[in-house]
């Protein structure tokens, strides 16, 4: 892990007081990458068995560094949920593919996941030639094939990835999970904790709810909006949170409203299901023309 990462986790975390226990405890950090829909985010909710990371079938889901941890008597696991690696379109994909390779530079440990329903294709490719030699590959999704197309993949995943270490699982039922934490741990160095014992994830709560509201957006538009759409809280004065829906054009903004406020309606009752009995969320939709095109707007959503 590079010194800039570590700076960001909770120095109050660290204990002084472990001593030579530490030689016995690792601790570090295990970057999930791979092309967008491979199923990251999935995985990190099944390994932490809880929600940490929004989940939808659209590209550029994941828009940031999610980190999750992992506690375990003898390490503390962080998982990094990372943005999709693509080849970008606009400022924001850029940004997207520049975040994912960071995060995969400063860790101890890089699993690169990867779709075997799908195969290996030359996007795995391309993201397999921005991450170190020692990268662990992840085959996700083994729930979806039978045996014959999983050893085919493994074989397709070696010779054209260039990584030898591969294990198996499904982030859906979770096959295989355990085999992944087990490999994932002694890689990690021997350490302290990061994080306090009862942090899970170290994403602010109104962040979090403005994803949750994204999440269920990305769920009812149309193929072209999920791009277009940010989300951010803008006020939190509980039990009222305020947040605010982004998109780039008049007619995008009709389809996120639904007809007599429809869309709107079942995305705030979703989303006020996952939250503290209440809660009362308020939802407005605005345009900001072209804000993924522009690195200032995303960048004031946190991206």
């Amino acid at each position: 892990m590079t010194d800039h990462e570590r700076d960001h986790a909770p120095e109050e975390s660290q204990d002084p007081e472990q001593g030579s226990s530490e030689q016995d405890f690792r601790s570090g950090f295990v970057a999930l990458v791979g092309r967008p829909n491979v199923g990251k985010s999935t995985l990190l909710n099944k390994i932490l068995d809880r929600k940490v990371s929004i989940v939808s079938d659209r590209p550029q889901t994941t828009r940031t560094q999610v980190r999750g941890v992992l506690n375990r008597p003898d390490a503390q696991v962080v998982f990094v949920d990372t943005p999709g690696i693509h080849k970008p379109r606009t400022a924001l994909g850029e940004h997207l593919n520049d975040t994912a390779s960071a995060a995969a530079a400063g860790v101890d440990v890089v699993c690169l996941v990867v779709d075997v329903r799908a195969g290996i294709g030359r996007g795995d490719e391309f993201v397999a030639r921005r991450l170190p030699p020692e990268t662990m590959v992840v085959l996700n999704k083994i729930d979806a094939v039978n045996a014959a197309r999983l050893d085919e993949q493994r074989e397709q995943a070696i010779d054209r990835l260039g990584f030898p270490e591969l294990v198996a699982v499904s982030a859906r039922t979770g096959a295989g999970v355990p085999k992944l934490i087990d490999l994932v741990i002694p890689r990690l160095p021997s350490g302290p904790k990061w994080y306090p014992d009862d942090m899970v994830t170290d994403v602010p709560e109104a962040f979090w709810v403005a994803e949750l509201v994204r999440e269920q957006l990305l769920a009812r538009t149309r193929d072209e909006l999920p791009h277009s759409i940010a989300t951010r809280v803008t006020e939190w004065d509980w039990p009222y949170i305020r947040c605010e829906i982004l998109v780039e054009r008049d007619s995008q903004k009709a389809i996120v409203i639904g007809k007599n406020g429809s869309v709107l309606k079942t995305v705030g009752t979703a989303v006020r299901e996952q939250l503290p009995p209440g809660a009362y969320l308020d939802l407005f939709v605005k345009v900001d023309k072209d804000w993924q095109r522009r690195p200032r707007a995303f960048s004031r959503l946190g991206y």
